[in-house]
């Protein structure tokens, strides 16, 4: 029979011969734009920036606060909130414990009092490595408080969002947060507090629709995805198609729905002169 003549494949022994290419695990990162292997120390030590092409990566909350306070002045809001399972899902709890030791962060936003320049903030960072800086309720009670406490001390308010919008493991719960912190930044424009809202890759859904969108002043991150629904869904919904790059930043500051675009090297400049210019001071150049 034929299959008799079919010989079985032979499994060749290659010995492990010692290379001279040192390539450690973890330690080289694809850029999304320009598709470069970089290594990921020549990436950090440009802010967390392509040196190739410009393409902004995501950064975490402990590198935006050194980028953007003072060494030294940052205070954490402690807070002690537990993020609590509404819907009881089963699944939940654990990706949130496993979230926790990946990211060393407690939740999707860190928020607290620092100096900028020597002005005191209250600042609040969010971070897409924690569910995609969704926003649940400890999210949103946690920016709520923070903009109370801008409230009480009198100082100006900084936000970085990043986010894929509201905790769907959370339900309603988390929808309830548009409205709520949307209520408290009522109250800091009462109080003629100025809110410098800093809108990075990406934010979505129902933080856009809310705090994110509800700065005095708008400032954006080059080439940052900023929108309410994904460009897939606006089409199915509408039945158009929409133009090429319509949710970027620089879209949308074309169209009066952002201030300003700056660069990750002269936020914590431009935040600076945004509060100076708010206390009807002068700069020195």
């Amino acid at each position: 029979m034929i299959v008799d003549k079919i010989k079985k494949r032979e499994t060749v022994k290659i010995e492990n011969k010692k290379s001279n290419i040192d390539i450690p695990i973890g330690k080289w990162v694809k850029c999304d734009k320009c598709k470069e292997i970089i290594y990921k120390e020549t990436v950090r030590e440009n802010l967390n920036i392509c040196p190739n092409c410009g393409h902004y990566f995501r950064m975490h909350i402990g590198k935006r606060i050194k980028l953007i306070i003072d060494e030294g002045t940052y205070k954490r809001f402690d807070l002690n909130l537990e993020t609590t399972n509404p819907l009881e899902l089963e699944d939940y709890p654990k990706k949130l414990k496993t979230l926790r030791e990946k990211t060393g962060l407690e939740e999707a936003v860190a928020c607290g009092t620092g100096k900028v320049n020597g002005e005191k903030v209250v600042i609040c960072i969010m971070d897409s490595g924690f569910l995609m800086g969704s926003m649940g309720a400890v999210v949103g009670e946690k920016i709520t408080y923070s903009i109370e406490q801008a409230i009480k001390l009198k100082l100006p308010l900084i936000i970085f969002a990043v986010s894929g919008g509201a905790r769907m493991q959370e339900g309603i719960i988390s929808l309830m947060q548009m409205a709520k912190t949307t209520a408290a930044l009522t109250k800091l424009d009462e109080a003629g507090l100025i809110y410098i809202s800093v809108l990075t890759d990406p934010t979505y859904g129902g933080v856009t629709a809310s705090f994110a969108s509800l700065g005095d002043i708008i400032l954006a991150e080059p080439g940052a995805m900023i929108g309410f629904a994904g460009q897939r869904v606006i089409e199915q919904t509408i039945g158009e198609s929409l133009p090429e790059g319509f949710q970027t930043a620089e879209f949308l500051l074309e169209h009066g729905f952002i201030d300003k675009i700056v660069e990750r090297k002269d936020l914590k400049s431009t935040i600076y002169k945004l509060i100076q210019y708010h206390k009807g001071g002068t700069l020195s150049e």
